[in-house]
């Protein structure tokens, strides 16, 4: 794991999308295809916006995978992930393919359903971000470490939900759904490369603990501590809790 540190947030999105979209390029010429798990969130709006205008990527050979779901919410919804994605990316790029979740699915059949088709491709890259509470994907902790099943159902804790409620997609608390569909972490860490980004002030101690500290499933992006391929892209104000060597980075 690498921890890449930028003088803001603009500068943050900018690298993890341009260099994400050389990863994919790079993925392209070696395989002829890449394949890609795309995150959401305020983390990932500058990202986004850099990714979709990258020169020279050929996204008619990408295929795409969603990273989580809330269950029970429509797309019709601000806070869909669904609805998300579609606005800042599905409908940017022409891509061979992208596997959404369906929140108002069945839950344990839309975790097979995805499932079943992740396994026949495997991943050259995830975007991914980190939670206030620590949690990759929807995994809040204490995270599951051990499935190896792809998708899983998980619940949402109070840290994660007031998060939700704090960046402005819901109107209440109470509107937070309180479960979600997750891509596992251990289907996270199958990823060749990943790339992951956190701004902001707000996400500075669970940056220092998830990569200063142990790997625990109480801090769950701890794991990316063990994965060689791993990059996390920070800002000031996200690192400024880190060590001052970590910080110079």
């Amino acid at each position: 794991m690498r921890l890449i540190i930028c003088d803001s947030k603009e500068e943050l999105g900018k690298r993890a999308g341009s260099d994400g979209a050389e990863q994919i390029r790079q993925a392209i010429r070696e395989r002829g295809q890449a394949n890609i798990i795309l995150a959401t969130g305020a983390s990932q709006f500058e990202m986004l916006a850099t990714l979709v205008k990258a020169p020279g990527v050929d996204w008619s050979r990408v295929t795409c995978f969603h990273l989580d779901e809330y269950i029970g919410l429509p797309e019709t919804h601000p806070a869909s992930f669904r609805k998300y994605l579609k606005e800042r990316f599905a409908r940017q790029v022409q891509v061979r393919a992208f596997h959404f979740l369906d929140g108002e699915a069945d839950p344990a059949a839309e975790c097979r359903r995805v499932g079943e088709i992740i396994r026949q491709h495997p991943i050259d890259l995830a975007f991914v971000g980190v939670g206030e509470n620590g949690h990759i994907a929807f995994n809040d902790p204490p995270a599951d470490f051990a499935t190896e099943e792809p998708y899983l159902v998980v619940d949402l804790d109070q840290a994660c939900r007031r998060q939700q409620l704090g960046e402005g997609w819901f109107r209440s608390l109470e509107e937070v759904p309180r479960q979600a569909i997750s891509m596992s972490v251990r289907q996270i860490l199958k990823s060749r490369r990943i790339i992951c980004s956190v701004p902001e002030a707000r996400k500075a101690q669970a940056v220092k603990a998830c990569f200063e500290g142990p790997v625990s499933p109480l801090a769950p992006s701890s794991i990316l501590q063990e994965h060689p391929g791993a990059a996390v892209y920070l800002d000031r104000d996200s690192a400024a809790l880190l060590r001052r060597g970590r910080r110079q980075a």
